[in-house]
Order: structure tokens, then sequence, then C-alpha cells
């Protein structure tokens, strides 16, 4: 499943209520181009929810940012890829027999599932790395576990939109980089802190955006998709 889709926001259904989401996933379905099933929602719902999810024929982002060591995270990358996922996440601090463990897991079961790594939270600002044993700044940190990634043959990464330009001067064009921490202007930022527009994100060169809140806590989450969808639109054809 191709995941550089026409429409690149990819909309955050992060929810223990299953009616919910398959609600709200089929009413965004002409506003967005695919769906981000999180820790919430796959900690509540199971495996069968994401099959379901899946089974709507939405390219579904499995977040579930595994990070353990090889063996375990590539018994639970077999699992993920069972379910129908086209993609899904692992910590890249992790290291690089985990992440090739990971790919090669999930890619024996569903040769097409793209597997990509979280390289430094949207959470996280760089006077928060001294305490968590790093003194870079999240820019060089970004880039280095970006490289990582690449090099362990993972498909992309996540990261916020400030890292995009310093992702891809580290890892090219063909490198799939899914950007979170988007926000259309004049929305709050909750516990984000590394963010940008929509369409700032997409000139910046990501390829896919998540978008949760702005547009599921929104009053009309279909004019808040579609309005979005529209942003980024001329930008993506460019």
């Amino acid at each position: 499943m191709v995941l550089r889709t026409a429409n690149p926001v990819f909309v955050a259904l992060d929810t223990p209520d299953l009616a919910r989401a398959l609600s709200l996933a089929k009413a965004l379905r002409p506003h967005v181009g695919g769906l981000k099933l999180g820790l919430e929602f796959i900690s509540a719902l199971g495996p069968s929810a994401v099959r379901e999810m899946a089974a709507l024929g939405m390219p579904v982002f499995a977040d579930v940012k595994f990070h353990d060591i090889p063996n375990t995270v590539a018994g639970a990358a077999r699992e993920i890829a069972r379910l129908g996922a086209a993609m899904f996440n692992v910590h890249a601090s992790g290291g690089e027999a985990m992440m090739k463990a990971a790919k090669e897991a999930a890619t024996s079961i569903d040769p097409k599932i793209k597997v990509i790594a979280v390289t430094v939270l949207t959470s996280v600002a760089d006077e928060d790395l001294p305490a968590i044993g790093q003194g870079d700044s999240v820019a060089l940190q970004v880039a280095r576990l970006a490289r990582l990634a690449k090099d362990s043959g993972l498909d992309g990464v996540v990261c916020s939109p400030r890292e995009i330009e310093v992702v891809r001067r580290a890892c090219g064009g063909n490198f799939l980089i899914v950007a979170p921490g988007v926000r259309p202007a004049g929305s709050a930022l909750g516990d984000q802190r590394r963010v940008m527009t929509p369409l700032e994100a997409i000139r910046a060169g990501a390829d896919i955006l998540v978008v949760g809140r702005p547009i599921t806590a929104a009053a009309d989450p279909v004019r808040a998709a579609a309005l979005i969808a529209e942003e980024v639109a001329p930008a993506r054809a460019a």
C-alpha cells in the first residue's frame, strides 16, 4: 500500500471508543489520507479493533512505538503486520539490531508494510535532553537517529515538523517523513512543543502529517479535516 497518498493527512484516532473511531473514520474518509491508531486505542481495544479499522480500506499507521530487545520487538512486529496495518513504528533509540529485527520480521509477513522510527518525541525540547543523557540539540539528535534508522533498513522516521529539513539533508528524498506536532494556525498546542501549520510542514518536505485533536476535538470534525486538506493541496501538487 502506497503511503505517499494524494492527501497526506492521517487523522489520529486516539480514543478507547471503537464506535466513535469507526464513525469518525467513515465520516472523514473523503478528507484524509489515512488513520493513525495510538497506544490508547490499541491498549483499550486490542488487535481485533486494528483489524476492523484496517478493513475500512484506508491506510492504517499503528503508532505502537516498540522499544525492547530485538527478539521481543521482532515478535511484536510480526503480529502488527498480521493486522493489516500499512505502517508501524519503533524507537530509533532501541538501536540498529532492534530496528533490523523489526523490519525483517514485519516484512516476512507483509512485504509492503512500512517500518519507521521515532526520533525525538514532539513533547521534548532542547532543555529536556541533558536529563535523559543527550547533550546535543534536538535537531542534532534527530539527524543522528534518522541516519541510524536509514542505515538499519527502515523506510523512514517520525519527527517534528521543525526537523524535517534536517532529516531530508541527512537521509535524502526517498526517505519517508511522518510529522506529528501539526497544528492549524490558531489551534491550541496541547502537549506539543515543536510544531508547524500543515502547509508549513508540507512545504518543509513532510510526506505524511499526523493530525489529531484539531480534527477530532473540533465542533465539526469533517469541516476541520476538509479545511486542512484544502490548505495543503496546492503545496502537495507543486
